[in-house]
């Protein structure tokens, strides 16, 4: 995703300055070209040579440092910048950006740069809520500037509270959104993940193997190249993805009455959830049948949501399921396809090595009215990505 794209990460004067190595490095095994600019109050929390090591290239700070080959060093590292960072960024520096104000290295050439700007805020919490702050942040958004909320918690000063810069990794992700091309730019894209769980007593519930990570790829995909992205989720072990809208649910009739909510608002609803076939019919305590010791529980087919998409769906709306199966993939997927009234599905066989659930890689067939694609084994966000581009072709 970020081979061959040139970052630029600005940093100054905050104890924060620190976990910026930690980005670089992450950068450098993205194989982006990372370059460091640093101004003269960043270099008391973290030396220039840490950067130089783990980048390759030349840390700068002086805007007049002729140790470099022949060429307006601020215009040149401008034009090159796919993204440029600021983080930590301090309350002066903010004040210099929002206000055009170009004194040093770092503000020179992030004025000169026209690639997507970041800011991620890192100070005293009663800085960053002064009002003169706040307005200079909402001045940056009013450029087209990104500007990553700070986190809460324990700062170096001593305080509690907002200020707290983010930690590497989330940076990580807004460099990679910002690179991502934006085909999905005023889209709104539903999707489902997880796996339902229907309630028997309260100590045990009807579920499956699902663990959501191909929901979760599908949905941080979609983000990542500019949709509004909702994500109804049922059980998983996964952290909520970035730039998602999350909608928690447990049960199959708590994610359709979630879906029936929202989907006629969608242009694309991909239903990735494994959903629970049956829920126990609930009766009163007497006439729950007793067998061998236990309980003998009727039971009921839930909601069909992919169904109801199908039935429902609008004339620019694109549908997508999901078909799981043990046994003549294509032939029970494209029956599926033909009773769902879908656009699309995605097929794959549980017994095939290196597809289906719990792993990290998939092996699926797209398959549509008029065609079948089958995509060779790749990672869940790989697979995400080329249904999403199969997604756009059709529409």
């Amino acid at each position: 995703m970020l081979k061959g794209k040139h970052i630029v990460l600005g940093v100054t004067g905050s104890i924060a300055a620190y976990k910026i190595a930690n980005l670089a490095s992450m950068l450098v095994k993205e194989k982006a070209d990372v370059t460091v600019i640093m101004t003269r109050n960043a270099t008391n929390f973290i030396n220039p040579i840490t950067f130089e090591t783990l980048t390759g290239n030349k840390c700068l700070v002086d805007t007049f440092d002729r140790n470099f080959k022949y060429s307006v060093e601020h215009v040149s590292l401008a034009k090159q910048a796919d993204v440029f960072l600021i983080a930590p960024a301090s309350a002066n520096v903010i004040a210099k950006a929002a206000n055009g104000i170009a004194d040093d290295m770092l503000t020179t050439t992030f004025l000169a740069a026209k690639c997507p700007k970041i800011v991620s805020p890192a100070m005293n919490t009663n800085m960053y809520e002064n009002p003169i702050v706040q307005d200079n942040l909402e001045k940056l958004r009013h450029y087209g500037m990104e500007v990553i909320a700070p986190a809460s918690g324990y700062l170096a000063c001593g305080d509690t509270g907002a200020g707290k810069m983010p930690e590497p990794e989330i940076l990580l992700e807004y460099i990679k959104k910002a690179v991502y091309p934006k085909d999905l730019l005023g889209k709104k894209v539903l999707v489902t993940a997880g796996a339902t769980q229907e309630k028997m007593d309260p100590v045990r519930y009807i579920t499956n193997h699902s663990t959501g990570k191909m929901g979760y790829a599908l949905a941080k995909v979609c983000a990542l190249r500019g949709a509004e992205v909702t994500l109804v989720s049922a059980q998983t072990a996964l952290q909520t993805p970035l730039f998602v809208k999350m909608v928690p649910v447990i049960s199959a009739l708590d994610m359709f009455e979630a879906v029936k909510e929202c989907y006629e608002k969608q242009d694309i609803v991909i239903k990735a959830a494994a959903v629970a076939d049956y829920r126990p019919k609930f009766i009163s305590d007497e006439k729950i049948k007793k067998k061998d010791g236990g309980l003998s529980l009727e039971l009921e087919r839930t909601d069909d949501i992919l169904a109801y998409l199908g039935e429902h769906k609008t004339e620019n709306q694109f549908i997508c399921g999901f078909s799981m199966e043990t046994s003549n993939m294509i032939a029970n997927s494209r029956s599926k396809l033909e009773r769902k009234k879908i656009n699309m599905i995605v097929a794959n066989n549980l017994k095939q090595e290196g597809a289906g659930f719990g792993g990290n890689t998939n092996i699926v067939t797209l398959i549509t009215k008029d065609w079948q694609i089958e995509l060779p084994k790749m990672s869940k966000f790989d697979t995400a990505s080329a249904i999403v581009d199969e997604i756009l072709k059709q529409m």
